[in-house]
């Protein structure tokens, strides 16, 4: 058994069928006369004259098994794919002239192209290909032959006085049952995937990212259905992990059903390419997290909305003197017992995946290796410590920085503060240190944007740190304790002018980070997708399209706007004029 290609549409495959062992059991019954893979864009040709040894009278060509195999990815979307190749015997006279029946699908013109070697001269050129099983069996009549061609577009004749090959066609989807989960390919488009964006095709199934390897040479299936995407970038799902609330919903407060709450955000967030995020608590009384967090469960995205990965909690436990929009009437720190007084302000932490801290606190250590014992991100922020303190804190088990720049020392060049971890080298063997930035045009300059990415690009996390009124407009709204008043594109706490969260959602800040930085597109949708996934400890699931991953992804044009959200490869959002 071997294959053909027909019709395969934008699949870096083509040519992984091209493998001796297929051929073993076919050199007796079948000759191969030629296959050329054409790589037109890049004027690049490779060329195969893969000979077989056919019965007496059937070949007339040398017989010789193949030259070359071809690699796995011979053939990716930047090629324009065409394939030439003709199985049975080649008619007598091909190459010196047209053939009386030549080989081609029906409705694809024919272009004639002689081969150096053997009468192998009648060639169809296909500008879009797809795979079908071939199994040739014991000689049939000609007109078996014919009927069984035809059935797989193909009408081959065979030569004057040559014994004709009956041929059995098989498509990849009549070789399985109907009974597997549909199989979805996303055609013309660019991927991110391994840092790049690459012309390829996304394929899905059963909620996952799909190698169509495997799909084609193990299953022998096909796609069920085809989603032109208009040449748009496919992207992972953004990952918001510091986000207050948005569109009147505050998660600080303790409401009677803060589930709605969050399951609205959740739901308004897709518009902007959120497909997870980690609802974020802000400095409040312990009553308030007693009440909340157990309301707030890790959940699967879909339809109803985002997935949520577990709360992050921004205090009490941080520095009154960079506290920012927290309540100073709330802050704390730790006792003698530490993580118990943790317990004790927050209750149960099934639900909880961040916290912030000020590492310059007693004890801090203590709780920073409790929290990371239990698989919580442990995060630096709102804080007065130097450079030292927060070294001492990664090496406790720290992995994070909450909203670089914002609610910290300022760098200085002898003491560099929290913001040094970006370049330290006391770090741990294999520790990675991510940090938070919010680009929303407001709390970072782009300047210090630049510098922060720079030093460290591949820590990078974007993050809103969205507060209630997220997509309201003017006027004045709630944080938690606290009273926001909302003044164009900022947000401050009411009567002052000390910052109190954002207003930009997640795909402006991709947009505004991708302008202020200059970095290239693939590391900006990292920055919101990847990073997150990878500060986390999610990344083999989220934040990515390879193989085995959720097929949780964004579909964005040129300029970097949403047009659709998928999670799960199911469509839950779409732009308006996307839709006509």
């Amino acid at each position: 058994m071997f294959l053909i290609y027909k019709d395969l549409i934008c699949s870096y495959v083509c040519g992984a069928a091209l493998r001796p062992q297929l051929y073993s059991n076919l050199r007796s019954s079948v000759a191969l006369w030629g296959c050329r893979l054409l790589r037109d864009s890049l004027d690049r040709t490779t060329l195969l004259q893969p000979w077989l040894s056919g019965a007496a009278g059937q070949c007339a060509g040398p017989a010789r098994s193949w030259s070359r195999a071809v690699s796995n990815k011979v053939l990716g979307c930047d090629w324009t794919p065409v394939w030439t190749a003709c199985v049975g015997p080649g008619p007598a006279g091909a190459g010196r002239g047209r053939p009386r029946r030549p080989c081609r699908p029906r409705g694809v013109p024919v272009t004639w192209a002689p081969l150096s070697r053997g009468p192998a001269g009648h060639v169809a050129r296909l500008s879009q290909l797809r795979v079908t099983w071939l199994r040739p069996e014991p000689g049939g009549p000609q007109s078996a032959e014919r009927a069984e061609s035809g059935r797989a577009g193909f009408g081959c004749g065979a030569p004057g006085g040559a014994r004709s090959v009956g041929l059995r066609w098989l498509t990849m989807r009549d070789a399985q049952g109907e009974g597997r989960a549909p199989v979805l390919q996303f055609t013309n488009c660019r991927i991110l995937r391994g840092r790049a964006l690459l012309r390829e095709d996304l394929w899905v199934r059963g909620g996952r990212i799909l190698d169509p390897e495997k799909l084609f040479f193990e299953e022998r299936r096909m796609a069920d259905e085809q989603r032109d995407c208009g040449g748009c970038i496919l992207a992972p799902g953004f990952i918001d992990v510091q986000i207050n609330g948005g569109f009147g919903v505050d998660f600080s407060q303790a409401t009677e059903d803060v589930g709605s709450g969050v399951a609205l955000v959740a739901q308004r967030i897709l518009s902007h390419g959120v497909t997870s995020f980690c609802p974020t608590l802000v400095t409040s009384p312990p009553e308030v997290y007693h009440k909340v967090l157990p309301q707030i469960p890790v959940k699967s995205g879909g339809p109803h909305g985002a997935g949520v990965l577990g709360v992050h909690l921004e205090g009490p436990f941080i520095s009154r003197e960079k506290r920012g929009a927290h309540p100073e009437a709330h802050l704390r720190s730790f006792e003698a017992n530490a993580f118990h007084d943790v317990l004790a302000t927050y209750g149960p932490l099934d639900n909880v995946r961040i916290v912030t801290l000020a590492p310059e606190l007693g004890r801090s250590h203590e709780v920073i290796q409790a929290l990371t014992a239990r698989g919580i991100c442990v995060s630096l922020g709102h804080s007065v410590a130097d450079l030292q303190a927060a070294e001492e804190a990664v090496q406790s088990g720290a992995t994070f920085i909450t909203h670089l720049f914002n609610a910290m020392l300022p760098f200085h060049h002898r003491d560099p503060g929290i913001v040094g971890l970006l370049t330290s080298d006391r770090l741990p063997p294999g520790r990675h240190i991510f940090y938070g930035m919010i680009a929303d045009g407001t709390h970072t300059n782009p300047a210090a944007l630049r510098i922060a990415h720079r030093a460290h690009p591949q820590g990078l996390v974007l993050v809103t740190d969205a507060v209630p009124a997220l997509g309201l407009g003017n006027g004045r709204h709630t944080l938690g304790q606290q009273e926001v008043e909302v003044d164009g594109l900022t947000a401050y706490v009411a009567g002052t002018k000390t910052l109190s969260g954002s207003i930009a959602p997640m795909d402006v800040c991709v947009r505004h980070f991708l302008q202020a930085t200059g970095c290239s597109v693939e590391l900006a949708l990292e920055a919101a997708s990847l990073h997150p996934a990878q500060l986390l400890g999610l990344e083999k699931h989220k934040g990515t399209l390879d193989f085995g991953a959720d097929a949780d992804f964004v579909v964005l044009d040129d300029s970097l706007h949403v047009r659709a959200t998928y999670i799960s490869g199911e469509l839950v959002w779409q732009a308006e004029e996307a839709r006509q």
